[in-house]
């Protein structure tokens, strides 16, 4: 079969309550509620290596945007038998503050970034607030740091992390926004981190209301529905329902093994 991995995605916040204009840029005027919001990072696992796709934020990050942090994802990491400093691969989906908070915790690591991720994020774009509020200057600047020290690898459009691994960027959210397509022993399953808080972002083409481009977003969703290949192959950002749908796979933190099937099927 190639190349197989594990994926396993780890908890560690959940924001809530939550009204539908929160979840859906234009949301179904017949809904009263709406889905809480979760916070997940991912780690692949598989040929001899580790790979971890965003680094969360912390417990300052949480106290200045009001989130209630569960468990820094650091610790979160070493609670499901992964030290940060054996990292030696981080993917960084985007800039924003919940996908690239912890950045001084992987000394090991080589990061992997969009090129136009990092332009945006130091760009004249950042002279507008609503831009500017999902960033946090201490990452960016973190990150301008390890590009300073050589611990960066740039990514423009498609890229490979490893065998079966492979990134692509799909902007929309963020303007180097991008997903990543592992290859497991069910087929490829895309993390779509943003390009989909949740299953219903897709599955309405309704956007999530922090936005950057709009039509970049809808083309987005083509290009992981065409990368999984199957409905049940693309994983979102931050909906609740992975951790329904999906095997728990430790009892010590919140982890769901996402390479095995998930019990409930999206196919029509």
């Amino acid at each position: 079969m190639g190349n197989v991995y594990e994926i396993y995605a780890l908890r560690y916040a959940t924001m809530s309550p939550r009204t539908p204009h929160l979840n859906y840029l234009v949301p179904d005027p017949h809904e009263t509620a709406a889905q809480d919001l979760d916070y997940f990072v991912w780690l692949i696992r598989g040929g001899g290596r580790e790979i971890l796709v965003d680094t969360g934020f912390n417990a300052e990050e949480a106290k200045t945007r009001a989130r209630k942090l569960t468990l820094n994802p650091v610790d979160a990491l070493e609670r499901f038998g992964v030290k940060a400093d054996s990292i030696k691969d981080v993917v960084v989906t985007h800039l924003h503050y919940d996908h690239a908070g912890n950045l001084d915790c992987f000394p090991s690591a080589r990061f992997h970034l969009q090129e136009r991720e990092m332009a945006y994020a130091t760009g004249r774009c950042m002279c507008n607030g609503m831009l500017r509020h999902p960033f946090s200057i201490e990452h960016v600047t973190l990150m301008v740091r390890h590009v300073y020290g050589e611990r960066v690898t740039f990514h423009s459009g498609d890229g490979e992390i490893a065998p079966g691994v492979t990134v692509h960027r799909v902007g929309g959210h963020s303007d180097g926004l991008q997903v990543v397509r592992v290859e497991t022993a069910r087929g490829p399953v895309v993390l779509a981190s943003d390009a989909a808080h949740y299953y219903g972002n897709l599955h309405r083409r309704s956007p999530f209301p922090i936005v950057y481009n709009i039509g970049d977003m809808a083309q987005g969703w083509e290009i992981v529905e065409r990368l999984a290949g199957h409905p049940d192959r693309f994983i979102p950002g931050h909906d609740p329902i992975v951790s329904e749908i999906y095997p728990r796979a430790s009892d010590k933190v919140d982890a769901f093994a996402l390479h095995l099937n998930p019990s409930r099927s999206f196919a029509k």
